[in-house]
């Protein structure tokens, strides 16, 4: 039996097990292949960023096979974030049996509908991905806002790979005192998610990337200040994504985002490509309430209507089809509590090169209940570069001084280095257009051993710094 043969009847066998929604579509069989789509009547885009509900009526996963839509888990009282695995058997989602249950992460097998709970937490779980290796990512609701976790997606495996990319059980990926939202999982295995720039402290919606066990956190992009969120990975390696109004994509070849030439509306962020020149996107005019599910040519001046429902707005739409896994990243991290970060020339940023060069530089870092904490202070060389070890998996930034102390430039936003890591950086927020010169930094000629500032400064040191900030 062909792909296509097996894949028609698994659909045709889930839809006759469940119960016909009343919904419109026009020419929904030429226009775009089978997919899953979440349904709610209400959708509130980036509510999860202020730790709110994306969905506070619900929500229902819906199979639309030949244009017409079937409840895909139907014992739910709610279901949503449908992601499907690799080999299109089964789809992770975020989902409540009763009334009162909180979100929680499970997966349903298409072959015989049986459900498994993946993740038991004890607050909300939503928004799973795969992830290579057998693990996944999702966002978990601590306090008023979510954090990325993973874990492995099932029984541990035994003999456990050789450089996985995490140990086996629960790992936190992200360290802030700010929402973070996995978005997509990108071919290269990292994960694109979504947080308030700046990093950990500012509140418009930006898109990041980091690797699967946490380390190397970053910006996709520098050119910030326009709001940002969704995103989808093009087969040409391009993400696409919204500002809300207009849609915009990253490629390789450019260091800031490009425009896309789309229809005017209202884009709910997530997308799915169909072929290169086809895609089916959430999106709705000015006159309409609702999110309908709209197939588009890029290049055409109008979308077509593939599947509408009165009353819920259809969003995050996903194709019912196998597709490639990601690279598994192998972590590299070492045993240890604290990083080493290496700082090649701290006088370069894309906001300006510093004029006057920078005498030291001080670490601070954000203690459990979000107050700053002065770390101390490591040289600068003339080069700029400084070397210096940090806490590991704790909210941190930089502050460069002169040489009598004085506040040359302060990070706006945080980072956080995991346990173990050892990063390397160009200079302070210099962007993916700048790299390093070749030549060894000043810093390792003097010494091959990092500034330890990992233990906070004096209090009396403390205040005089904070006052310096000032």
């Amino acid at each position: 039996m062909n792909p296509i043969s097996s894949k028609v009847l698994l659909c045709a066998a889930i839809l006759s097990c469940t119960m016909w929604l009343g919904v419109s579509s026009v020419s929904a069989r030429a226009l775009a292949p089978d997919f899953i789509v979440t349904a709610a009547p209400v959708y509130k885009p980036l509510a999860e960023l202020r730790g709110g509900e994306r969905f506070p009526e619900g929500a229902q996963l819906l199979l639309v096979h030949e244009g017409k839509a079937t409840i895909l888990v139907p014992d739910f009282v709610a279901s949503a974030d449908a992601d499907l695995s690799y080999d299109g058997k089964s789809v992770l989602f975020a989902g409540k049996r009763t009334l009162g249950d909180r979100w929680q992460i499970w997966e349903v097998n298409l072959a015989n509908h049986s459900v498994r709970r993946v993740v038991s937490t004890a607050t909300d779980a939503e928004r799973p991905l795969h992830l290579p290796g057998g693990r996944l990512v999702w966002a978990e609701r601590t306090g008023q806002m979510f954090e990325l976790d993973s874990t492995d997606n099932g029984p541990s495996r035994k003999p456990a790979p050789r450089n996985p990319t995490a140990d086996p059980g629960p790992l936190l990926l992200t360290h802030l005192q700010g929402s973070a939202f996995p978005v997509v999982v990108l071919r290269d295995g990292r994960i694109l998610f979504e947080a308030g720039y700046p990093l950990g402290s500012g509140s418009i919606p930006e898109l990041y990337l980091v690797y699967a066990d946490g380390s190397g956190v970053e910006s996709v992009r520098c050119d910030h200040g326009r709001a940002r969120w969704g995103g989808t990975q093009l087969e040409s390696g391009d993400t696409v994504f919204t500002h809300g109004n207009s849609l915009a994509r990253f490629t390789s070849a450019q260091a800031n985002e490009v425009p896309v030439a789309a229809p005017r509306g209202e884009y709910a962020g997530s997308m799915a490509e169909i072929a290169p020149d086809l895609w089916l996107m959430s999106a709705r005019t000015g006159a309409e309430k609702h999110y309908t599910i709209r197939a588009w040519k890029p290049g055409d001046r109008a979308m077509q209507t593939v599947l509408a429902e009165h009353g819920r707005d259809l969003v995050e739409p996903v194709l019912f089809a196998p597709h490639a896994r990601p690279n598994r990243h192998p972590s590299g991290l070492h045993p240890w509590d604290y990083a080493n970060l290496l700082a090649f020339d701290s006088r370069l940023s894309r906001a300006g090169d510093l004029k006057t060069a920078p005498a030291s530089v001080r670490l601070e870092m954000q203690d459990r209940s979000g107050k700053t904490v002065a770390m101390g202070t490591a040289p600068v060389e003339k080069d700029g570069s400084f070397f210096v070890k940090v806490p590991g998996d704790r909210p941190l930034r930089f502050v460069l001084l002169d040489k009598h102390g004085a506040v040359l430039r302060r990070e706006r936003g945080w980072f956080w280095a995991r346990g173990g890591e050892q990063r390397i950086c160009v200079g302070c927020h210099t962007g993916p257009e700048r790299s390093t010169e070749n030549r060894v930094p000043e810093v390792l000629l003097r010494s091959t051993t990092p500034v330890d500032l990992t233990v906070p400064i004096k209090p009396a040191a403390q205040h005089r710094a904070g006052k310096e900030g000032n």
